[in-house]
């Protein structure tokens, strides 16, 4: 049972909890904010407290009655969470159909009864359209929490009708301090800075990338590998083909993720940008040294087909030779004329 707040969770607690002092809770609420901000838990908090018989003094679940023992063995019947049957999956019409045949029953308690989608934005069209109509007739004393990081792919039919609640990244101090105290091995502002400010994603970075391996620097040290064969490309010391051989053995989420940030990079270094500005500050002089000599054009186009292979990582696509693709056209954009 979770009780304790993330430090930088208590603005938006405050409003959720004003939501039920005041008795006005609203019956869809859409939890947004970027990766590893905690928008999981604390729409657990939010459904706990809602779920809690005997919550304590700032509204959170009290973790000992008979409600709460039922959540911590995943038990409680007014509380059903919705999500993909495998990660990256959609959520089908079929689970939503099931959903809606447990609405027509009464919550069991008192209460309320709270429904999660997580994500919400892999609804496919069906199971969005099926989803509406909850919406839309509201059964007795249910509550809906909807989490996504990409609200732009909900539908606005099911978005309009959803309040919304935003988590922001925390400032730097705040985040360094929580990732200090997970006693987190490695470089923990660049983690940071390499999570976007997100300090659950910045933990997450610090556990080992590759199975077997070591945690602490392992991410880090593969991705400064990755770097130098990026590089290697570059100078045209290594060949494209070569190198997506070797990176086809490494998880493509963090390679398309690193590869997309060093193009982002190499744009604002030709904008001169500050070094504290950068995804890879650790990187900034190799960084500005190429943007010297690369053609923006050509940066913007090979940034343009990274966004089209981060939409193709959950699809059938021979991964290898998507970043094969990548490489060959790096390694062109860098061809001296």
């Amino acid at each position: 049972m979770m009780r304790s707040l993330l430090p930088w969770h208590r603005q938006n607690w405050n409003r959720l909890y004003g939501y039920i002092t005041q008795q006005r809770i609203p019956q869809g609420l859409l939890i947004t904010g970027n990766k590893g901000l905690g928008k999981q838990q604390l729409a657990q908090q939010f459904a706990h407290s809602l779920l809690c018989t005997n919550p304590t003094v700032n509204g959170l679940a009290c973790g000992h009655c008979d409600a709460c023992l039922l959540l911590k063995a995943d038990t409680h019947p007014d509380f059903i969470l919705i999500k993909p049957d495998e990660p990256g999956k959609s959520i089908t019409i079929s689970r939503i159909r099931s959903l809606i045949t447990q609405l027509t029953l009464k919550p069991q308690f008192d209460t309320y009864r709270v429904v999660i989608i997580d994500p919400a934005d892999l609804m496919n069209t069906n199971a969005a359209n099926a989803f509406l109509k909850c919406l839309e007739e509201p059964t007795e004393r249910t509550i809906f929490l909807l989490i996504t990081d990409k609200p732009a792919k909900l539908p606005a039919t099911i978005a309009s009708r959803c309040q919304r609640l935003v988590i922001d990244k925390p400032n730097k101090d705040v985040a360094m301090a929580w990732l200090k105290q997970q006693a987190i091995v490695g470089n923990l502002e660049l983690l940071l800075n390499l999570a976007q400010g997100a300090p659950l994603l910045a933990q997450q970075l610090a556990q080992p990338l590759i199975a077997g391996n070591a945690a602490g620097d392992d991410y880090i040290k593969v991705r400064n590998h990755c770097f130098k064969a990026w590089l290697d490309i570059a100078a045209h010391r290594n060949h494209p083909a070569i190198i997506a051989e070797d990176w086809h053995k490494l998880p493509e989420s963090p390679l398309v993720f690193w590869m997309t940030s060093w193009i982002i990079d190499l744009i604002k270094c030709f904008y001169h940008a500050r070094p504290d500005s950068l995804y890879n500050p650790d990187f900034h002089e190799p960084l500005r040294q190429f943007s010297g000599r690369l053609e923006l054009k050509g940066l913007y186009k090979l940034y343009d087909l990274l966004l089209i292979t981060r939409q193709r990582l959950d699809t059938q696509i021979n991964k290898q030779l998507m970043i094969e693709e990548i490489l060959i056209q790096w390694a062109d954009l860098n061809r001296r004329k």
